[in-house]
């Protein structure tokens, strides 16, 4: 896997979703219950932004019909979305307020 930088670690707030694109891809990051998560930025039921939506433990829910996903996952947890969205790996690389996520978008075979 190759992983690129997404953002500063000191950029994330507890519990509030950022949006970042790498390679065209949206993602959102998600820092909570001391770990950051990687998920694709799209709602897979309506074509809406995820990172606009609310963070509650490993749940990220989505602003317009209230459907919940699993941040390790993808997952739906929550109807009206019954299709999961992509999850990336993440590595936090170095410390303190130097520390920088780094997400995985591709796997190399």
């Amino acid at each position: 896997m190759t992983y690129v930088r997404a953002a500063a670690l000191s950029e994330l707030e507890e519990d509030t979703p950022k949006r970042v694109e790498i390679d065209g891809t949206p993602i959102s990051l998600v820092r909570t219950e001391g770990e950051v998560f990687a998920i694709n930025d799209i709602c897979s039921h309506a074509n809406v932004s995820l990172s606009e939506g609310e963070v509650e433990g490993c749940s990220i829910e989505c602003w317009l019909h209230g459907s919940s996903f699993d941040l390790r996952t993808g997952k739906p947890s929550g109807l009206p979305a019954t299709r999961p969205v992509p999850v990336y790996p993440v590595k936090i690389e170095g410390d303190g307020p130097d520390a920088t996520v780094l997400v995985s978008i591709t796997q190399e075979s």
